[in-house]
């Protein structure tokens, strides 16, 4: 068994979860991989179960019932990773925006360099994002500078999605009174690591818009982000933000 985990939420994701594995898999640090399905109408769990005969004791599947949201995915993949005694824990999308060769180095920023928390960065020196309309690249961008200038954190890619965990920071976040299940759950598992004083680097990477299969993205989503970082902010400022 790897030390490190994978943890990579489905929803119809058929065209791209095969190839996105086969890469993830050919990298010269072994890293397992757990795929959560929320039952993907496309056949994507039937893909992976496919592929487990290849990658026996590599690659693991959990079905849900019915598309429950990103944030409770990740929170089932990292429950699962800790009762697996992996030493560090990764979220990444299915979609080929995070750039699988890129795990090593938020791997090695943890593992090596002292980081609690390694966060795959878009905004760490520039703007570095592929494909994106201009319009999508400024909402994110000042998405992120509100949510600094909200918390105070120190991090530039607030909303990122790329991220390496130390176990010990997930077993320190009380998982269960994470609220968000949009973007607004990396900004929030951030936040609570911040607030318990985890170490967090940010290893700039080059995002890339998917080019197969329909982006999540809505407007609930964004408003989840928006109103949520203040609740967030008052919470803490008034003593109630259960970490």
């Amino acid at each position: 068994m790897s030390d490190g985990l994978v943890v990579i939420p489905t929803y119809n994701e058929a065209e791209n979860i095969s190839r996105l594995l086969r890469n993830v898999f050919s990298l010269q640090r072994a890293l397992d991989v757990l795929v959560v399905d929320d039952n993907s109408p496309d056949g994507t769990a039937q893909i992976v179960k496919d592929l487990q005969k290849e990658y026996e004791g590599r690659l693991f599947l959990e079905q849900r019932e019915g598309k429950q949201g990103l944030g409770t995915a990740y929170i089932h993949g990292f429950k699962w990773a800790l009762s697996h005694d992996y030493a560090y824990i990764f979220e990444m999308d299915a979609d080929f925006s995070h750039n699988p060769n890129d795990l090593l180095r938020l791997y090695n920023a943890c593992a090596k360099q002292g980081a609690d928390l390694a966060v795959g960065s878009r905004y760490k020196t520039g703007v570095n994002v592929v494909n994106w309309p201009m319009s999508r690249v400024l909402l994110s961008w000042i998405a992120s500078k509100y949510v600094r200038f909200i918390t105070r954190m120190n991090v530039c890619d607030t909303t990122a999605g790329f991220v390496c965990y130390k176990r010990e920071v997930l077993e320190a976040i009380q998982l269960d009174k994470i609220r968000f299940v949009g973007y607004a759950f990396q900004i929030e598992m951030k936040y609570k690591a911040y607030l318990l004083n985890f170490k967090i680097t940010e290893v700039p990477v080059i995002f890339t818009d998917r080019t197969q299969g329909e982006s999540k993205m809505s407007k609930g989503i964004i408003s989840e982000a928006i109103f949520g970082v203040i609740g967030m902010r008052l919470k803490r400022l008034f003593g109630r933000l259960e970490l």
